[in-house]
This record gives structure tokens, C-alpha cells and sequence, in this order.
């Protein structure tokens, strides 16, 4: 087993003790956080297999959660502003690394869908990914990876209720 493998199956067992309610949304955020920091892998730059992408993807999504709880935590406004844009920056890195990983796909085992959630701001904005084939949930905001999604008939009309619906409308 390689050093991706070998995160994803960590990371599936986070998620199957929160499931369990061994741990809350923050304490899988935190160890989610400190295992892709403990691979020493910086993301890769040359993304020519899912599963590179796919951990692109986690690792940009767990650096802009810890800098959206950075910036939460902070009675600075200036430290929470420069939280803030690290907070976008790797959101944007994490919507390049969805769009690479469902172009490697050719769109193929994907279905997309709005998500039903609590959050006024992310109301008919947030969209699940799923990808059968890997046991992946991918979210995005990004109307470009929206669009293409549509144009390649893998996005579902309407709001359904997210297959992780306890985590997403659980704040942290």
C-alpha cells in the first residue's frame, strides 16, 4: 500500500469513528488536518491519476478549514482578514483540484446535486459531488465546476438532502 493509500484508509477511519460519534466535527477537522500534514507530501503539481487529485483535494480542503477556524477564533481583525484569504486561496486551489479530478474521470461515475443546508449563505450555492467508484463526496461553490457539470449531464435538477448531512450542517 502507497502513502495515498494509506491516507485514505486513515481518513475513512476518522470518518467511521465520527460516524460513530466517537468524535465531533472539530476533533476529525484537527486529526484530518494533522494526518495530511504528517504525510510530508506537499500537493502535486503534476495531477495524472485520481487519486492525486483526490488527495489535492482533501489537502487544500483541510488547510482552508483550519484557516476558516484561524480566522473564527481571532479577535484581530487583521489576522482574521489575512485567515480569510488564506481561507479562499485554498478553496480555489481545492476547486482546481475537483475540476482535475472530474476531467480524469471523463465525468464518468458522477452524479452532482444541490445540497439542502442550514446555512443561508450557502443556500442553492453548495453542490455535492459523489463518486460512486471511489466512495468519494466532493462540495463545491464554484459556478464554473457547476456549469461543466451541467454540460456534461451529471448534474441532478433540484435540492436533495446531502449523503452526509449530519456533517455538513454541523457547525465546528
Amino acid at each position: 500500500m502507497n502513502t495515498l493509500q494509506r491516507y485514505f484508509v486513515y481518513r475513512q477511519g476518522l470518518i467511521d469513528q465520527y460516524i460513530k460519534g466517537d468524535m465531533t466535527k472539530r476533533e476529525y477537522l484537527n486529526r484530518n488536518f494533522d494526518a495530511v500534514l504528517a504525510l510530508n507530501i506537499k500537493p502535486f503539481k503534476n495531477v495524472d491519476s485520481v487519486d492525486k487529485g483526490l488527495f489535492n483535494y482533501q489537502y487544500y480542503n483541510a488547510m482552508a478549514k483550519e484557516a476558516h477556524m484561524d480566522a473564527y477564533h481571532t479577535s484581530d481583525r487583521e489576522i482574521g482578514r489575512i485567515y480569510n484569504e488564506k481561507c479562499s486561496y485554498f478553496y480555489f486551489k481545492k476547486d482546481r483540484a475537483t475540476m482535475r479530478v472530474l476531467e480524469l474521470k471523463d465525468f464518468n461515475g458522477v452524479k452532482a446535486y444541490f445540497i439542502k443546508v442550514r446555512s443561508k449563505g450557502l443556500k442553492n450555492k453548495l453542490f455535492e459531488i459523489v463518486l460512486d467508484d471511489y466512495n468519494m463526496i466532493l462540495h463545491s461553490t464554484n459556478p464554473a465546476i457547476l456549469n461543466r457539470l451541467k454540460e456534461e449531464r451529471v448534474f441532478e435538477e433540484g435540492v436533495k438532502r446531502s449523503l452526509i448531512d449530519g456533517y455538513i450542517n454541523q457547525k465546528y
